[in-house]
């Protein structure tokens, strides 16, 4: 008799409510991140890291700060953390590209085939750049066309527009027969420069990034927080005044962290032109103004 446990309950729940075909962009997803579950294992997962952390700040805060608790740990489980390791993997894979397409060029200007000179690129230490050329080699090893491959790679690594833009253009190249290793120079020299103005950009941009940080992580939740100790110092028999604290509390914590949401999406349009570059700054800021917001309204500070 098979075992109905917790988990597999909660699998099957999931399964129905979400549609195959969201199932299968979220395995997509969690494959593109290096994540070898499921897609309604890892959503399960998430699901009750969320509701223990949930229940853990019920404990300690209260009940919406527990609702708070189970949304930011389910999401950053769920989206956020798959979402970072695809990002590292993605500037790892970028930083080598032109390295990688330079040692390309080299190996065809020797007289070796493309396909000899991609067998020879898996040899090489390009990190996670070098497992996808191994794929793609094994691939054409099995029989597949070597275009078809490269546009299996390409489309494999979509979530970077640098690689799939590059690997199109090779792609491109060798179905028009151009020379390849003049081609490769040329584009390893774009993405070096491409990465070149990126670095510069969020150089350029850090004491702006750092001013959302501070304001929304920071200050503005410190003196929310002392808000609330001067609204209940001030409210009381002694003072003949009766203010509404709780909820008062309640909506300023709200105000914490929407402007920490708008706040972490404003840094990643800053910092790198994307809305979506900008949740995990969204995260960080959510959390932290929290700490110190309900840290500000426990300590005294107001009195």
């Amino acid at each position: 008799m098979p075992r109905r446990g917790v988990s597999s309950l909660l699998i099957a729940l999931f399964e129905r409510l979400i549609p195959d075909k969201y199932l299968k962009r979220y395995e997509l997803f969690l494959y593109s991140s290096g994540i070898n579950f499921l897609a309604t294992e890892y959503l399960v997962m998430s699901f009750l890291v969320g509701v223990i952390a949930g229940l853990l700040v019920t404990i300690l805060l209260g009940g919406i700060y527990g609702l708070a608790g189970f949304t930011i740990a389910f999401v950053a489980v769920a989206f956020l953390y798959p979402y970072w390791r695809i990002s590292k993997r993605m500037e790892e894979m970028e930083r080598n590209l032109p390295d990688a397409f330079f040692y390309l060029a080299s190996s065809l200007r020797a007289g070796i085939s493309f396909s000899e000179a991609l067998e020879e690129l898996t040899t090489a230490k390009f990190g996670a750049l070098t497992e996808e050329f191994r794929k793609t080699v094994a691939e054409i090893k099995k029989g597949r066309p070597t275009i078809d491959a490269l546009r299996a790679f390409a489309i494999r690594n979509r979530k970077s527009q640098v690689v799939y833009r590059s690997i199109m253009i090779i792609i491109e190249a060798l179905e028009r027969g151009a020379p390849l290793s003049d081609v490769l120079v040329s584009v390893g020299n774009d993405v070096r420069e491409i990465l070149r103005i990126k670095q510069e950009r969020k150089a350029s941009t850090g004491m702006q990034a750092m001013f959302f940080i501070i304001t929304s992580g920071f200050v503005g939740p410190l003196i929310l927080g002392i808000v609330t100790r001067v609204m209940e110092s001030m409210s009381g028999p002694g003072t003949g005044v009766y203010l509404p604290v709780d909820d008062m509390t309640n909506v300023l914590f709200v105000f914490v962290v929407l402007q920490a949401i708008v706040s972490g999406l404003g840094i990643g349009v800053i910092r790198e032109g994307s809305y979506s570059a900008g949740v995990k700054y969204a995260v960080l800021l959510v959390a932290m103004g929290s700490l110190v917001f309900k840290g500000a309204s426990l300590m005294g500070l107001g009195f």
